[in-house]
């Protein structure tokens, strides 16, 4: 263990050249630099969170959203059918026409009535309304605190103003209290994420964002490790700038506040490209990739840390196509930014199918929805 440990921490991978950890210890005047230890901390603090995301949706989110009129409980359940939940278990959730035949005739049911079986035991598990809604409302008041604590931060920090100051005497950079919370705070909540994954709406991707919050965990804890903690607050506040925009349309949307809805994903939209292909590359990739080099020259984790900020530039990129695109059919084609990646099912009879073949299928699930930054976009705008 102590030659992995030396391995891992190898002083030429993290640090400049001429660097070593015994150069970061703390001094006698009281001046603090990052160290690995300090992470531990942000597990007492993403339980604390999580706790308190649990008071807030049971007692401030659901009561707001019962009096904005959304449906305290979930879809209709399926009636009791041993037959049918035997083959929905243990055979196929979407029967095709084939099953349908066969089961017609072995329930001496018509096949409009099993799909409809069908529809109703997909839906019956998934959440009601008001649980979608207190979810987002915690997450907008998360999301809306940490950026606005971000620009009060960085509103007094010289590397705001003039990002060669994240590198002048880099790595001897001491560390503020308040530079101390906000990492700790953005690495706890990106914690909670991995934990509240296993109890909170179960969608499609979540694969893919358990994987997102996991390279998003590693990526703050690296740039605290070898202390370009400063750089990083930039990166933060910059991510946190739209988040909060979309949790509020996802919260009008749930709310049947449609205008509000499409405003607020709009304005998402152009926050989002504005900071991600603009802001981004121009102030945060240049900082990292020209005037590091100038100031403090390329090392190992130097060039990890950039080839890791310019693979997020190429999703950002991905992203923002998306997004644009959503917006451009919207307007183009008057449809009504919806939430596609909805976790209920239509269970109207209308949209029902025939097996006689005279009616097609029309279903609101959304099969191979794109993610958005943690965001989930297909045709139209989607939620995270």
């Amino acid at each position: 263990m102590s030659a992995l440990s030396a391995w891992f921490w190898n002083e030429r991978f993290w640090l400049p050249q001429n660097v070593t950890w015994a150069d970061l210890a703390d001094t006698e005047s009281g001046e603090q630099y990052p160290r690995a230890g300090h992470l531990l901390y942000a597990f007492p603090t993403a339980l604390g969170i999580f706790a308190f995301r649990l008071l807030f949706e049971r007692f401030i989110a659901k009561p707001c959203a019962l009096r904005l009129g959304l449906q305290g409980s979930g879809p209709r359940r399926a009636q009791p059918n041993a037959i049918l939940e035997k083959v929905f278990i243990s055979i196929t959730k979407c029967p095709d026409g084939k099953h349908l035949e066969g089961l017609s005739k072995q329930l001496d049911w018509d096949a409009r009535k099993i799909q409809r079986w069908f529809r109703q035991r997909r839906n019956q598990d998934k959440p009601s309304l008001v649980t979608k809604f207190s979810e987002s409302m915690w997450r907008f008041l998360f999301y809306l605190y940490i950026f606005s604590y971000g620009v009060w931060f960085l509103w007094t920090a010289p590397w705001f103003w003039d990002t060669r100051q994240c590198w002048y005497n880099y790595p001897y950079q001491p560390l503020t209290q308040a530079l101390y919370y906000y990492y700790i705070q953005e690495l706890a909540f990106y914690w909670s994420l991995m934990f509240s994954q296993f109890t909170d709406i179960k969608r499609k991707d979540f694969l893919i964002m358990f994987v997102h919050h996991l390279a998003t965990v590693g990526l703050i804890s690296f740039s605290y490790v070898n202390n370009m903690v400063r750089v990083g607050t930039l990166v933060l506040c910059l991510h946190d700038a739209s988040d909060f925009l979309l949790e509020a349309a996802k919260m009008s949307n749930y709310a049947k506040y449609q205008r509000i809805c499409d405003g607020f994903f709009m304005m998402f939209g152009l926050m989002f490209v504005t900071t991600r292909l603009v802001v981004y590359p121009t102030w945060i990739l240049n900082t990292t990739m020209f005037e590091s080099w100038e100031l403090i020259g390329p090392y190992p984790s130097w060039w990890l840390f950039n080839g890791l900020l310019l693979i997020l530039q190429v999703l950002h990129v991905i992203w923002s196509y998306l997004i644009i695109r959503i917006a451009y059919r919207s307007l183009t084609k008057g449809k009504a930014l919806k939430d596609e990646r909805s976790d209920i099912e239509s269970s109207s009879e209308e949209e029902d199918t025939a097996l006689n073949g005279t009616k097609s299928v029309h279903t609101t699930s959304s099969n191979g929805a794109n993610r958005v930054n943690g965001h989930a976009s297909g045709g139209q705008w989607s939620e995270e």
